[in-house]
C-alpha cells in the first residue's frame, strides 16, 4: 500500500509540473487508435448495434488489462522499473493540467475582446455549436467544461486507482498493480465514451453499452465532487456554503446522470447560473438552469473555476492518501 501512495503522489506531481505532452505513442492516443481500428472491424462485420458495442468494450478492456499486467511484470525484472512504469501509466491517464492549458486561453482571449477566437478555442473542448455564443455564453460553457472534466479527468481516476488498491489488498493481489489496472481501465472506458458514446446517429445503438458503463464508473466520483468542490471553494475563499447547497439542490438538472453534480456545485461557488438552452449541431436542446446567481459569467469566472479545481485536486489527493494510508495498517 505504501507503493500505491508513492505511485499516486508521483503521478499527481508529474501531471502538475509537466501536464500531458503530446507524442505518437502516448497511452491514451494508443487507446484511441485501438478503438478506431476495432470499431471499423466490427462495423465491417455488421456488428454495429448494442452487441457490437459491448464486444468492443469487453475486448479492449481484456486486452488492456493483460497488457498492463504483462508490461509491469516484465519491467519488474529490472529494479524499480515496475514502479516507474506504474507511475508513468497513472500519470498518462491524468488530465488535470491539460484542463487548465485548454481553458486559460479562452479567458485571455475573452479579456482581449476577440470573441471569434474564443469561440474557436471553446469548440476544441465542447460538443455544442459555439458560433452563436456571446461573451457570457462562451464563459459559461468554459466553466461547465472545467467542472465536468474535473470529474472525468482527475477525480474519478484517483477514485478508481484508490479503489483498485483497496480491492487488491482485500483479495490478496498486488495492490499497486490492481490500482494501476483500475485506473487504466477507467481511462479506456472514458476514451471509448468520448469516441463512440451515443451522441450521433452512427453510435445511437453501438455506443449505448459504453455510455452506460461510463455513467456507472462516474456515479460515485460525480457525487463526491459536490463536497470536494465545496471544500475547494472554501480553501480558495469562494462561497463554499452556496456550492454545497446549490450542488445538492440542482445536481439532477442535467440530461447526464453525472455531469450536473460538479456543474451545480461550481455554479453555487461562483454565484452564477450554468446550464440553460444549448445549441448543438443537430438541434437546440432545452436544459434547466443550475444556480441562481445574477452575475453574467465572464473570463474572471473561468479563472476562478480553475482556481477552485486546483484546490479541489489537492483535497482529492489528500482524501485518497488518507484511505491508502489507512490500508497500510
Amino acid at each position: 500500500m505504501f507503493e500505491c501512495l508513492i505511485i499516486l503522489v508521483l503521478a499527481f506531481g508529474l501531471d502538475l509540473i509537466l501536464g500531458d505532452p503530446v507524442y505518437r505513442l502516448h497511452p491514451v492516443r494508443l487507446m484511441g487508435a485501438a478503438v478506431t481500428r476495432m470499431e471499423r472491424m466490427l462495423f465491417g462485420l455488421g456488428l454495429n448495434g448494442v452487441c457490437g458495442g459491448a464486444v468492443l468494450v469487453v475486448s479492449l478492456l481484456l486486452v488492456i488489462n493483460v497488457l498492463v499486467v504483462g508490461v509491469v511484470r516484465l519491467c519488474a525484472m529490472i529494479p524499480f522499473m515496475d514502479l516507474i512504469t506504474m507511475v508513468f501509466l497513472v500519470y498518462s491517464c491524468m488530465g488535470l493540467k491539460d484542463l487548465a492549458k485548454h481553458t486559460q486561453p479562452i479567458a485571455r482571449t475573452l479579456e482581449k475582446g476577440d470573441i471569434s477566437r474564443a469561440r474557436a478555442l471553446l469548440q476544441m473542448i465542447v460538443g455544442r455549436d459555439t458560433n452563436l455564443l456571446d461573451r457570457s455564453g462562451v464563459a459559461r460553457a468554459a466553466v461547465e467544461s472545467v467542472a465536468e472534466n474535473f470529474v472525468d479527468g482527475y477525480l474519478a481516476l484517483v477514485f478508481w486507482f484508490t479503489a483498485g488498491c483497496i480491492l487488491g489488498l482485500l483479495s490478496g493481489v498486488d495492490p499497486s498493480v490492481s490500482g494501476v489496472v483500475m485506473a487504466v481501465s477507467y481511462r479506456m472506458v472514458n476514451t471509448l465514451d468520448a469516441m463512440v458514446g451515443y451522441r450521433s446517429i452512427r453510435y445511437v445503438h453501438f455506443g449505448r453499452f459504453t455510455a452506460g458503463l461510463d455513467d456507472a464508473l462516474n456515479h460515485v466520483p460525480a457525487r463526491m465532487s459536490i463536497f470536494v468542490i465545496s471544500l475547494g471553494a472554501l480553501a480558495c475563499g469562494y462561497d463554499w456554503r452556496n456550492a454545497l447547497v446549490t450542488g445538492l439542490r440542482d445536481r439532477r438538472k442535467h440530461a447526464s446522470p453525472n455531469a450536473g453534480h460538479s456543474e451545480a456545485a461550481m455554479a453555487g461557488a461562483l454565484q452564477i447560473r450554468l446550464g440553460g438552452p444549448v445549441q448543438y449541431a443537430f438541434a437546440l436542446v432545452e436544459k434547466p438552469w443550475m444556480g441562481d446567481g445574477g452575475q453574467a459569467p465572464g473570463p474572471g469566472h473561468i479563472r476562478a473555476a480553475l482556481k477552485i479545481i486546483h484546490c479541489a485536486s489537492w483535497i482529492g489527493l489528500a482524501m485518497a492518501m488518507a484511505v491508502l494510508t489507512a490500508g497500510c495498517f
